[in-house]
């Protein structure tokens, strides 16, 4: 498994900067609109980096989530299937890869508040140091997104 392609730039302990929408289907502007608070991530490879693992931790929110991320040859794609602690399932997971210029993109459907949403990660920025993660929710099946979470990781030295 080519790491320029997958998730081998995750594996380690990050510093994650979160900054969220508090209503994360609301299109207003403005700061008042979004929350920002840390959170750790550590995250490992398996599967010749064919598989990606990381719990991250938001101490000031009181929970935890989980990302496994597998990577089918015969797709050429990677799944990525998130759980919180809060509701102990398994999320619907997000389909992509990586384009040339080292951008993830990733789709999938779910729901959120009871509403069908599509739903779009970006996996940008990757350096040695440190990643950027968005994630932006369409109720018009694509036409229009909206983004309502970032993640800027910092790894932390060794």
């Amino acid at each position: 498994m080519d790491n320029d392609n997958g998730f081998g730039f995750l594996t380690g302990t990050f510093d994650v900067v979160n900054r969220w929408r508090r209503d994360f289907l609301d299109p207003g502007d403005g700061d008042d609109r979004w929350e920002e608070f840390p959170g750790v991530s550590r995250a490992s490879v398996h599967f010749d980096g064919a598989a990606s693992f990381d719990e991250i931790e938001f101490p000031t929110k009181g929970f935890a989530g989980l990302t496994l991320r597998l990577y089918d040859p015969a797709a050429d794609a990677w799944s990525l299937f998130w759980s919180s602690k809060r509701t102990g399932t398994l999320f619907p997971p997000v389909v992509g890869r990586f384009g040339p210029d080292g951008t993830g993109v990733f789709h999938g459907d779910d729901t959120h508040d009871g509403r069908p949403v599509r739903v779009r990660f970006v996996w940008s920025e990757i350096t040695a140091t440190g990643a950027h993660w968005a994630q932006s929710f369409s109720v018009d099946d694509g036409r229009t997104w909206l983004e309502n979470w970032h993640m800027y990781l910092t790894r932390r030295p060794a």
